[in-house]
């Protein structure tokens, strides 16, 4: 090959190189945005599952409160397990709601990230 076809070729590899890197940023971007979004679902759906959870144990508190005025001692033990499960799961629930706040942080990084290098 002539020097100058050699240059030629490895200009045009290099300029669809640059344009394809340019496609592939455009995906990651359209990704994160997708990401956040599903983020974003997980995060109100955490949320619509922590308040019942907290109704729940505010409503064993008070039963278990009654039937310890009431001196019913296996209400009592029932009311405590009742207590205990729905402790449980609220943690559970708290756990989540708090990983997905961290996934949502981390693709609003990565998007930051990719829109930042995608500039010229």
């Amino acid at each position: 090959m002539k020097p100058l076809t050699i240059v030629a070729v490895a200009g045009t590899v290099v300029a669809l190189s640059v344009g394809l890197a340019g496609a592939q940023s455009g995906q990651a971007i359209r990704d994160d945005r997708r990401d956040i979004r599903q983020d974003r679902r997980e995060l109100r759906q955490d949320n619509r599952e922590i308040r019942p959870d907290r109704r729940e144990i505010k409503k064993d508190r008070r039963e278990l409160a009654r039937d310890r005025a009431a001196g019913k001692t296996d209400e009592v033990k029932q009311d405590r397990a009742e207590l205990r499960d729905d402790k449980r799961e609220l943690r559970e629930d708290v756990r989540d709601r708090r990983d997905d706040r961290r996934d949502l942080r981390q693709d609003r990084r990565e998007l930051r990230r990719d829109v930042r290098d995608r500039r010229p």
